[in-house]
């Protein structure tokens, strides 16, 4: 008689055996749980990021993955703490990297079992940097039909952060789908030098509707409040604010992270996470964005012609053109 059965009996030995099962079910779903942590260098209610904090609480909501993040993070500080969460075991760590490309590179190729996300101008690097950008020209471009048939005055004023390839691209598509309405229309441009100054942008602004711009391009908060505060309309980019500025916001080219973020906690679960350009996701044909119309401001003979145009885009019949070089004002 064997020492289990002696020492437990039958009841015991199949009791033993479910404990034993629970034990390891239960292992394997903490397993399963991905550990992820976020780095940004700005206020988790900034646009740009809140796309990605969205997507990342959605998966902690669900129990895909245990979330903690780190906001308002100065450039100077980001290595630290990208190696602070490496070290404590964090499985995927995601950010934006623009102004330190090199450093961000160097960490995770410190920690190669550690899986990288970076918002990134550049590609992918080692084994674990994988990088992706807001890839929402495809929507940018509608929005830009839907300003270029809507002008009165065919001057529309366009306020940006920086002039990097992330935000140009995204500028261009909205000219480019304005010009094939309007081709009279022109187009007054700056940039702030600033991912968040309202104040600033508010004042760039207002000089462009002093120009004669009866429509704003809205790349950076304050924009859309000197738009009601003059009474013209706007145009909206990555997050939809027309909630927050009613009878303003014609319409937005909306950034959604989740098909980004739910794929790169599949592949650091399942262990085939590797360095790739996820920037294909943010594509409208995988859900990564998307485009609102408010009903009420644009007619229903404009709706009605970018549903078509975006049909083509989905249907691969049409493809916006992706061009990174800085916009500049009509002379």
């Amino acid at each position: 008689m064997s020492f289990l059965s002696t020492s437990l009996g039958r009841r015991g030995f199949i009791a033993a055996l479910a404990v034993a099962a629970s034990v390891f079910s239960s292992g394997l779903a903490a397993a399963e749980t991905v550990k992820v942590a976020a780095i940004y260098t700005l206020p988790v209610e900034q646009q740009w990021i809140s796309r990605i904090h969205k997507a990342l609480n959605a998966a902690a909501a669900r129990g895909d993955i245990e979330y903690t993040f780190s906001e308002n993070v100065a450039n100077t500080d980001y290595e630290r703490v990208m190696r602070e969460y490496a070290e404590a075991g964090q499985q995927l760590i995601v950010g934006e990297v623009f102004g330190l490309e090199r450093a961000a590179r160097k960490v995770a190729g410190d920690y190669p079992g550690t899986a990288f996300l970076m918002g990134s101008s550049f590609g992918p690097s080692g084994a674990n940097f994988a990088v992706f950008d807001n890839w929402i020209h495809e929507p940018s471009y509608l929005t830009g039909i839907v300003a270029g048939e809507t002008t009165e005055s065919n001057v529309i004023g366009m306020v940006g952060g920086y002039a990097i390839p992330e935000v140009n691209r995204l500028m261009n598509a909205f000219m480019d789908g304005a010009r094939s309405v309007n081709p009279d229309v022109r187009f007054l441009v700056s940039f702030i030098d600033s991912w968040y100054d309202p104040p600033k942008a508010k004042e760039s602004a207002f000089a462009m509707m002093d120009a004669g711009a009866d429509i704003m391009y809205a790349e950076r908060f304050g924009v859309s409040d000197a738009a009601v505060e003059r009474g013209v309309k706007a145009i909206g980019n990555v997050i939809d604010t027309s909630g927050d500025y009613p009878d303003t916001i014609l319409a937005s080219a909306l950034w959604h992270m989740e098909p980004t973020i739910d794929r790169a906690i599949v592949a650091v679960a399942d262990g085939t996470f590797e360095a790739a350009d996820y920037g294909q996701y943010s594509f409208m044909g995988y859900g990564g964005g998307s485009l609102v119309i408010d009903n009420a401001l644009v007619s229903p003979e404009i709706r009605e012609a970018v549903a078509a145009v975006e049909q083509d885009i989905r249907d691969g019949l049409f493809r916006v053109n992706v061009n990174d070089a800085a916009p500049v004002s009509d002379k």
